[in-house]
């Protein structure tokens, strides 16, 4: 039998066409699977983003978080004028603005090192009603607080109850106590938080001898981050002054009193804004 040439050259012809399309339709499904265009969806799903962690409970991220949200301070007024001979007793601001005022004292029995950090995140305005001896052996620990928006005042060197005292002792406590702060802090107190709130008429004098244009008790302390009213209603009201003191808990007495306040619908202020 013998064999055509012309009809093996045109099988093997179409076989090669036939392989060239099966490869050719191959690699184009491969570019279809891999390459696509922006408003195709991809048959591989992207990877979820990872959840933010939570913050550590008591670090100074979980302490951040927990601060209410404030209506900015309104600018300072009081409803009546500081007296201009003698400096007057406060136990709360006498203001009407929706503002109440947080006071650290003492500074001699603990400092948790983040409440610098705290009160600088968290905008708190804050004042310290310092012993000097305190003051000088923490100096950079105040200064922080200070940079922060603190402001140092007095407190007396001692911590020793002024009430019934002759003049020269209480004002040996209120001046050396001032001097003392004022070569620490580069400005002289001018506010003053006799000790446990006992004082006199000489304690008034000594403090205004000494510069004080005020002096301060309080309408609620706080402590271990409970606040402690002294009225029935147990609110913050305008003007109210709110004690709480240099010990292992301060970062809870802060964030205690901050709620309290925002409960309250009153946003925290500096007390010298007040008092200049």
């Amino acid at each position: 039998m013998s064999i055509n040439p012309s009809r093996v050259l045109g099988a093997l012809l179409a076989l090669c066409t036939v392989s060239a399309c099966a490869a050719t339709a191959s690699h184009a499904h491969s570019l279809v699977s891999t390459t696509r265009g922006p408003d195709q969806p991809s048959s591989t799903a992207a990877p979820a983003p990872s959840p933010t962690p939570k913050p550590k409970p008591k670090s100074l991220e979980w302490y951040v978080a927990q601060v209410p949200e404030f209506a900015p301070a309104p600018p300072a007024r009081l409803t009546t004028p500081l007296p201009t001979d003698a400096p007057p007793f406060w136990l709360r601001v006498p203001t009407d603005q929706k503002v109440a005022f947080i006071t650290i004292d003492d500074g001699g029995l603990a400092r948790p090192a983040d409440v610098p950090a705290f009160i600088r995140e968290a905008h708190i305005p804050v004042t310290l009603f310092l012993n000097s001896p305190a003051a000088e052996e923490h100096t950079d620990y105040f200064t922080a607080i200070e940079a922060a928006g603190g402001v140092v005042e007095n407190h007396t060197i001692h911590h020793e109850s002024l009430r019934g005292r002759s003049y020269e002792f209480q004002r040996r406590e209120i001046c050396g106590s001032a001097d003392k702060l004022e070569h620490l802090f580069g400005e002289r107190p001018t506010l003053f938080r006799p000790p446990f709130g006992d004082h006199d008429a000489t304690t008034i004098r000594a403090a205004r001898d000494c510069g004080a244009k005020a002096l301060f008790y309080w309408t609620e302390t706080v402590n271990e981050g409970y606040v402690r009213y002294q009225t029935p209603d147990k609110v913050v009201r305008p003007g109210d002054v709110l004690l709480m003191h240099f010990r292992p808990a301060l970062m809870a007495d802060l964030l205690g009193a901050l709620k309290a306040i925002h409960k309250a619908g009153l946003t925290p202020a500096l007390l010298e804004d007040y008092v200049r």
